[in-house]
């Protein structure tokens, strides 16, 4: 979906900068050049270095209501600066009167780069400004952004600048891919279940939570999603019927999101000993796979990761059949040449956080999430009072993590 915007300019000291909707005739070699010079890390410091693979919207692509902006400057117009968003509809975590869930259009802040010659000259903060102004155009209530608790520079910008609050820290899980296979749990079935059967079950057991897109359809059905799987006891699943719309007394539900077709990461600034026992491990690893040596992939070049999303368990013993199901994927990933890491993003205080799999030293214990109100506060569902998602209490400590959105 193409949305179209009146360019705007502001100035800043000796030159004037232009706002405007991305355009890919014009625009596409000169971004990648600008994310090309965004992304180099300090000499001898490690970095993570992301490709998009020569689509720069690729990040928001998925979204139907997106957009991608640039800054440009200067007689050459050169692009200086650019920023990606997208809109969608989600639960808040709250319940109406009647039981329903309450919806809330919801805008993404993402991919956010400043050319390094050009920095703290407020091209970063005009372009957040437009992006909000492209998101109140269009309905949204509420605009966010997802940043490392490290990255002071964005934190300070959004917070500070911007008015964003400090909304909601979840935990990315980071688990690499090994040259064996992981096993899984005896007496574990893992099925495949069918898009609109799962759509089915995360519509009942995602109701409460917070982020649950209400197009959850469009994620399932996505040539992105590799599958959802769902893992129960063997004796089970004889008994199980899928149309009968109950489910097992115990189980565990995913869906494996491929992003390797989207973008890659690479790591950069490693030494060269380091890189050394990495390879060895994986050598170790190949020869003998039966030793289920822990190896580390090789991430110093492109490498792509699959994103674990949709994950809920219930059920007496439901943190192993979790632990099934994330060895499943591992494994799924193993076949795939190219992916280097099985990746799942939780709510803090989600209970399936602690069935993961993943090495802590490759995670993020806490990824922050900032959150503005766009429009004027509104009534709740009987029309008595003023309803904020920023400002009220949450029912569910789970957040569902849009794959879309990663």
């Amino acid at each position: 979906m193409s949305i179209k915007i009146a360019a705007e300019s502001f100035r800043v000291p000796s030159l004037e900068v232009v706002v405007r909707e991305y355009d890919k005739q014009r625009d596409k070699t000169a971004v990648e050049e600008l994310e090309m010079r965004c992304e180099v890390g300090q000499s001898g410091k490690l970095s993570l270095l992301t490709d998009l693979m020569g689509d720069p919207i690729c990040r928001v692509r998925n979204v139907p209501l997106h957009i991608m902006m640039v800054a440009v400057y200067g007689e050459d117009r050169e692009i200086v600066g650019v920023i990606r968003g997208s809109i969608k509809t989600v639960t808040s975590g709250k319940k109406a009167s009647n039981g329903v869930p309450v919806y809330e259009k919801l805008a993404y802040i993402l991919g956010l780069r400043v050319s390094p010659t050009h920095r703290r000259l407020g091209i970063a903060t005009k372009l957040v400004q437009h992006l909000e102004e492209w998101c109140n155009q269009n309905g949204a209530d509420y605009s966010y952004m997802a940043t490392d608790t490290a990255n002071e520079a964005c934190i300070k910008l959004f917070t500070k600048k911007c008015n964003y609050l400090k909304f909601r820290t979840p935990t990315i899980l980071v688990h690499p891919v090994h040259a064996h296979y992981k096993p899984l749990a005896s007496g574990t079935v893992v099925v495949r279940v069918s898009p609109r059967l799962a759509e089915s079950i995360y519509c009942r057991v995602f109701a409460n939570s917070e982020f649950f897109p209400k197009d959850i359809d469009q994620i399932l059905y996505n040539k992105l999603n590799l599958g959802t799987f769902m893992a129960m006891p063997k004796k089970s699943f004889p008994k199980w019927d899928p149309m009968s719309g109950t489910l097992p007394s115990s189980f565990a539900i995913l869906s494996v999101w491929n992003t390797k077709e989207v973008f890659k990461l690479q790591v950069k600034g490693v030494s060269r000993l380091t890189r050394a026992c990495c390879a060895g491990s994986r050598g170790l690893d190949n020869l003998m796979p039966w030793l289920n040596i822990p190896s580390i992939p090789n991430f110093f070049r492109p490498f792509g990761v699959y994103l674990l999303f949709g994950l809920f368990m219930e059920g007496k013993g439901a943190s192993l059949l979790m632990k099934s199901l994330c060895a499943f994927a591992h494994n799924m990933a193993r076949d795939d040449n190219g992916c280097g890491a099985v990746v799942a993003e939780v709510g803090h205080r989600d209970p399936v956080r602690e069935a993961v799999p993943h090495w802590r030293k490759f995670s993020w214990a806490e990824d922050l999430w900032c959150m503005k109100k766009l429009t004027s506060v509104k009534q709740d569902d009987e029309g008595c009072g003023p309803s904020d998602w920023i400002k009220s209490q949450s029912c569910s400590s789970v957040i569902f993590v849009d794959p879309r959105d990663f």
